[in-house]
């Protein structure tokens, strides 16, 4: 289901000249500047094993429209990350037809694990770049940047989001009974963005031998979002429950094999004794959880405790020591192609976790809250809000 309340389109190519974004539904009056979309832009280069594209890279977001004098129009915004690495591209990636002469640089041997193969079929696509420039993990940096202005909204209403890295390549972190605040604070400071130190050492050497083995390694990432009001999402359709559209927008970033929310595939394991959140009620807090093993989410609908969710990512697909693969112009047995890639994306992951929980919740506060400005939305909220204290 595409929301009408705060939808999005990226465009652009991994080497092409810019990746563009073009948001519509977010009310009038919002204060926006570049810098609020920069600093996530900057966090998602970050993170010990990402490769040497991200040396050349320094992500800033141009504002082309829907933002003046600070603060948003009600109109769509358009933002443009330049492309530094396409200087060494402009004949690679031309938009012209290519001069005689120019190095093409065609791909025909297609990587187990990446879009390749199914894409170039798909599209009919003989050469495999027409593929791998668009389904490259570069996408996300556009919706890193539509997810700035997300957050800027949501922030407005006190709602905040974050991440930490739970494991890599089998190495898995402790389980920290730490408030949130701590936790964020240990995986911002952490070149793997984790919160367990003695897991973060023992997270990096392992990086370090796949990289010696010209291998890669993935992992899970864990982002929460903090200060959901109850009642986003529904549960009278099913395209409308909350927990369905997280997990589709989680696994809609590249390279993620799959979702769970709160105790997700562990409440498998468990009596219901032990799996659901038991209701308590305070005469001045009102009702509360012993627990939060629901991750935020009943029903398809939020219930006040923080909105929890853990991705898989599999390792990434380009190995510098390549599997076996099918050259499709020859048909003969080949090394799949190596292009620059990272040895671990997972730190970097979660960075885009934050992004697509943060669009999905703008999509549900506006459905619920609705309004064209800022000011019509809060009093919408506060109103509702001051609805449930008679509860």
């Amino acid at each position: 289901m595409m929301s009408l309340a705060f939808r999005f389109l990226t465009a652009g190519e991994s080497h092409g000249e810019a990746l563009v974004a073009v948001i519509d539904g977010v009310p009038a009056g919002l204060p926006l500047t570049e810098a609020d979309i920069n600093q996530d832009l900057a966090r998602r280069q970050r993170g010990y094993g990402r490769g040497g594209r991200m040396k050349i890279e320094r992500d800033q977001v141009h504002i082309l429209s829907g933002v003046r004098w600070g603060l948003t129009l009600g109109s769509p915004i358009t933002l443009q990350i330049a492309n530094r690495d396409w200087e060494n591209w402009k004949a690679t990636m031309s938009v012209a037809p290519p001069e005689p002469g120019a190095a093409a640089k065609q791909v025909t041997r297609p990587r187990p694990g990446h879009a390749d193969l199914a894409g170039a079929m798909k599209y009919g696509h003989r050469d495999i770049r027409n593929v791998l420039e668009r389904s490259s993990a570069r996408e996300t940096t556009a919706r890193v940047a539509v997810a700035g202005v997300a957050k800027r909204f949501l922030g407005e209403y006190g709602i905040e989001i974050l991440s930490h890295v739970v494991e890599i390549g089998g190495v898995r972190a402790a389980d920290l009974d730490l408030p949130w605040a701590e936790i964020k604070r240990r995986a911002e400071a952490s070149e793997v963005r984790c919160a367990d130190p003695e897991a973060e050492a023992r997270m990096i050497t392992a990086i370090d031998a796949a990289r010696d083995k010209g291998d890669t390694l993935g992992g899970i990432f864990e982002v929460a979002a903090l200060g959901c009001p109850v009642g986003l999402g529904s549960y009278v359709q099913w395209d409308r429950r909350l927990d369905g559209r997280l997990a589709q927008a989680f696994c809609a970033i590249q390279a993620i094999k799959g979702a769970e929310i709160g105790l997700g595939f562990e409440t498998a394991r468990r009596l219901g004794s032990e799996v659901h959140d038991e209701i308590l009620f305070d005469r001045d807090a009102g009702f509360k959880r012993g627990s939060n093993n629901a991750g935020g989410l009943e029903g398809g609908v939020t219930n006040g405790q923080p909105v929890v969710v853990r991705a898989v990512m599999k390792p990434l697909s380009t190995l510098r020591t390549p599997l076996r693969s099918v050259d499709l112009t020859t048909k003969e047995a080949v090394e799949a192609v190596v292009e620059r890639s990272d040895v671990c994306a997972v730190p970097a992951a979660g960075i885009v976790g934050e992004a697509m929980m943060a669009i999905v919740l703008a999509q549900a506060f506006l459905e619920k809250f609705g309004g064209d400005s800022l000011e019509e939305i809060r009093r919408n909220y506060q109103a509702y809000q001051e609805s449930l204290r008679s509860w």
